[in-house]
């Protein structure tokens, strides 16, 4: 702290001048001690003072007994993976109580490269929240992924240096790293005083510890407890997802209850959640009640979502309420339900119904697809041999199964008893690749569903029981430059434009929901598993770095540990 911003805050402290506000009345969660402390907090500048009894504020807001603890910290996500302007959804998320984002861009980076990176970083400067970032480790994702833009070392040098960019955000290409690719080792090299947060699902025990000793001190992919368990003794510091796909907190959680296990090295984290699930259910709030409910002692739940995450990543002055920490709080009714009161950023209460101001959207970001209109033919999918490798997509999670099945002969493929068609289509080169699948666990009857949002690389990814609705879906697409569209018998049912990138819209989150909850209301009653999220798992079946096929521009690809190859 600079020597005269100290002389101003101690002269409050001291108690020599009033804070600007006094909360009192108040049980406060210590994230030191494990405590619940009856007192006041005294704020200056926005930075908080201290914790007493005896201040006095020119503003003073009695909280009637209510708690208050740090403002929540997401330890990982992507904007882009909202749907709505990050803007939005930064707004919408603080007022569930989370005042701090640790965003990895690297959507917008494999769409727009660069220029995508910056439009994260300009729309939320003036946020009413944290929002700092990590920068795209691995755009492409894989050598085999056909993006839009390749970040290289000597790309990230603009950016180096920028206080609000934290490290090298997760690295996915967990083969590089492993095998000590130069390219990738030059970029921690870069960062190698920062955070490298790691993408590491189900490495074998030494590959996990060569992964570690390469510099990764962070992931956010396990799924299971025993797995966590394997990264933490490694010193890899897990982030808990529960996101809209990704339902991790139950598995996790529950085995450190039941083990006993120390939790200073567990976060919090969504990765991919959308503003619907927001409303309904919190953001990370959601996943500190989750937590309580299984059994998890309340004051490591809101650790895990503050000051645990806050040490990971150097935040110094964040995740707690202690003299010299930013006045970021989140006040709620009682330990196990959480409801959110109010939430604070800097001092100040957070207006939830204020308008969000949004950035115009530079005109070159909202005109990245580029392809051809398809027909039916383009979806022909051929079985010419004894067994076939079917995409099993599975409940509330991003990973699939690799199902091997014996289909008849023929020319093409017809969908019959859940064997859906599945494809990815490169939209940013216009190179004429499709690749075409089969993939069971999603149940659409009658129809299609398409999305630019196909991780990372973000090509088109429709799937469906009718070639011809799946040519009608990836039209719709290209006509309006991205985003989700349903298609039923033909005729397309509802779309929501995604015409930033892709990947996002500039229409505020009312609209977005509404839309988006009539296209899913459509999507299930034509088939698809409530246990399945219509958009966000079908955006992950594309991801190469997640076990074990995905559907690609090239054809299908199986990835695990053993082997990483396309399947003819």
């Amino acid at each position: 702290m600079k020597h005269e911003t100290y002389k101003k805050l101690a002269s409050a402290a001291l108690g020599k001048a009033k804070a600007d506000l006094v909360i009192r009345n108040c049980k406060l969660v210590d994230v030191f001690t494990g405590e619940i402390v009856e007192s006041a907090i005294g704020v200056k500048d926005g930075v908080i003072i201290g914790v007493s009894k005896s201040y006095h504020g020119k503003e003073e807001i009695d909280l009637g007994g209510a708690y208050i603890a740090p403002g929540f910290i997401d330890a990982h996500l992507h904007l882009e993976s909202t749907m709505v302007s990050p803007a939005e959804l930064i707004a919408t998320a603080a007022s569930y109580g989370t005042t701090t984002f640790i965003v990895d861009p690297h959507e917008a980076a494999n769409v727009s490269g660069a220029d995508g990176i910056r439009y994260i970083l300009d729309q939320t400067e003036k946020s009413q929240a944290n929002v700092f970032v990590m920068m795209p480790s691995c755009v492409p994702a894989t050598d085999i992924d056909d993006n839009g833009c390749m970040i290289a070392a000597n790309d990230m040098y603009p950016f180096v240096g920028d206080p609000r960019i934290l490290g090298l955000g997760e690295v996915m290409d967990d083969d590089a790293v492993i095998n000590g690719d130069p390219r990738m080792f030059a970029k921690f090299a870069l960062f190698e005083h920062q955070v490298i947060d790691g993408h590491a699902p189900f490495l074998p025990n030494r590959m996990l510890s060569a992964y570690k000793l390469a510099g990764v001190d962070t992931d956010h992919e396990a799924s299971s407890f025993e797995y966590a368990l394997e990264e933490v003794r490694r010193g890899i510091h897990v982030h808990v997802r529960e996101g809209s796909a990704a339902h991790n907190v139950e598995d996790i959680v529950r085995g450190i209850v039941e083990s006993g296990i120390d939790t200073e090295h567990f976060s919090f984290c969504t990765d991919d959640k959308h503003i619907e699930d927001i409303l309904r259910d919190g953001h990370i709030g959601c996943n500190v009640r989750k937590a309580v409910a299984l059994g998890l002692d309340p004051f490591k739940a809101i650790k895990m979502a503050t000051i645990n995450t806050a040490k990971c990543y150097g935040l110094k002055h964040l995740g707690a309420i202690a003299p010299g920490y930013q006045a970021d709080f989140v006040v709620f009714d009682n330990m196990k339900d959480f409801n959110i009161q109010d939430v604070y950023f800097k001092g100040k209460r957070i207006d939830r119904f204020a308008p969000v101001r949004v950035k115009r959207c530079p005109s070159a970001l909202k005109h990245t697809v580029n392809i051809n209109k398809v027909s039916a033919e383009d979806f022909v999918l051929p079985v010419r041999s004894n067994s076939t490798h079917v995409i099993g997509m599975q409940p509330k999670q991003i990973v699939t199964s690799d199902i091997v099945k014996s289909f008849k002969k023929t020319d093409n493929f017809v969908p019959h008893d859940g064997y859906l068609k599945i494809a990815a289509v490169e939209r940013h080169k216009n190179s004429g690749k499709i690749g075409v699948a089969v993939a069971e666990g999603y149940g659409i009857k009658g129809g299609a569903i398409a999305s630019s949002v196909s991780h990372d690389s973000h090509n088109i990814i429709v799937i469906g029981d009718s070639d011809e609705d799946m040519a009608v879906a990836v039209n719709e697409i290209a006509r309006v430059q991205g985003g989700y569209t349903v298609v039923e018998n033909g005729k397309v049912f509802k779309t929501l434009p995604l015409p930033i990138m892709g990947l996002m819209t500039d229409v505020n989150f009312e609209e977005v929901n509404e839309i988006v909850r009539a296209m899913k209301e459509k999507a299930y009653s034509m088939g698809v598993s409530k246990e399945v999220d219509p958009f966000i798992t079908l955006s992950f079946m594309a991801l190469t770095v997640i076990p074990e096929l995905r559907i690609t521009p090239r054809g299908l690809f199986q990835t695990n540990a053993e082997s990483k190859r396309f399947i003819k």
